[in-house]
């Protein structure tokens, strides 16, 4: 592995995720990115756009997986003879390192979590490792994104809680503040939003401490973010809610309640860990086949 400031960062997938770290981190790293909806990557700048998914691994150094679960079968397959001992890091809710692991062997594999808030270096990003991944690796990928924001280092059994808490967060607070006056936006936010929130942070499993603290930042990064893109708080809950993923499931069981807030975080932390193992299942299964 090269030092990590010469690391060339290889992102796949420029939707609002891949996008929000290529813009963030441009600057800093060379960073090549590829999305099979080619209008995906035509407006963002300084960067290298990869005409497929094999030169852009040709090229990186780190192959960032910015793409949705149900694409991952068909982006591993096509990357797996070239991934060599290039640093994988996945983006991906519900898919494990050893599920990566499996399909592409011995790979060097990071598993995070960030949200939305990326978008404006307010992130809140956990990362785990897999079981080929070094401390170097882990290294290099927390100093990727702590360009976005703030990072914590998880056990891999805590990442399902992470997603449906510090992933789907920002959707229930964008949902809730979608029903109230704007001119009341800050004080539910600090008397109402945090307190809740925090309390379901420590519901799925996170120390008092870290809960509080999350829960802050999230919800005062979310103000920032309407600030800043002018949006409005109904807008963005539809953008960062994905059909069928763990922000759906959430506000389905929030209903417009803050205080709901724990059944929607654990609603969404269910959702998480079906996702893994329907991942996993599915995987069985093309093995299977391939037998």
């Amino acid at each position: 592995m090269k030092k990590s400031k010469k690391a060339k960062i290889g992102i796949i997938g420029c939707g609002n995720m891949g996008r929000a770290i290529a813009e963030r981190i441009k600057s800093i790293f060379k960073t090549v990115i590829f999305d099979k909806d080619a209008a995906k990557t035509r407006n963002i700048t300084k960067v290298i756009t990869a005409p497929n998914l094999t030169e852009l691994v040709n090229i990186a150094d780190v192959v960032i997986l910015a793409i949705k679960p149900q694409d991952f079968n068909e982006v591993l397959g096509e990357i797996k003879n070239s991934i060599d001992n290039k640093l994988v890091i996945s983006i991906a809710a519900g898919i494990s390192t050893k599920y990566i692991e499996k399909i592409l062997g011995k790979a060097r594999v990071i598993r995070v979590m960030p949200n939305l808030l990326v978008k404006i270096g307010e992130g809140v990003t956990a990362l785990c490792n897999g079981e080929f991944a070094t401390a170097d690796d882990l290294g290099l990928a927390q100093e990727i994104f702590d360009k976005v924001g703030t990072t914590i280092v998880l056990e891999e059994k805590m990442m399902d809680a992470d997603t449906a808490f510090l992933g789907s967060g920002p959707g229930f607070h964008f949902d809730l503040l979608s029903r109230i006056e704007k001119e009341r936006w800050p004080e539910f936010t600090e008397n109402e939003f945090i307190p809740s929130f925090a309390a379901s942070g420590e519901k799925v499993g996170f120390s008092r401490e870290q809960a509080k603290l999350f829960a802050e930042l999230i919800a005062k990064g979310d103000l920032v973010l309407l600030e800043e893109l002018n949006e409005s708080p109904g807008a963005l809950c539809i953008r960062v809610t994905s059909k069928g993923g763990t922000t759906e499931a959430g506000l389905k069981e929030l209903k417009g309640d803050v205080e709901r807030l724990p059944n929607a975080v654990e609603a969404a932390r269910k959702r998480a860990e079906e996702l893994s193992n329907e991942a996993a299942t599915f995987q069985a299964k093309r093995r299977r086949k391939v037998a």
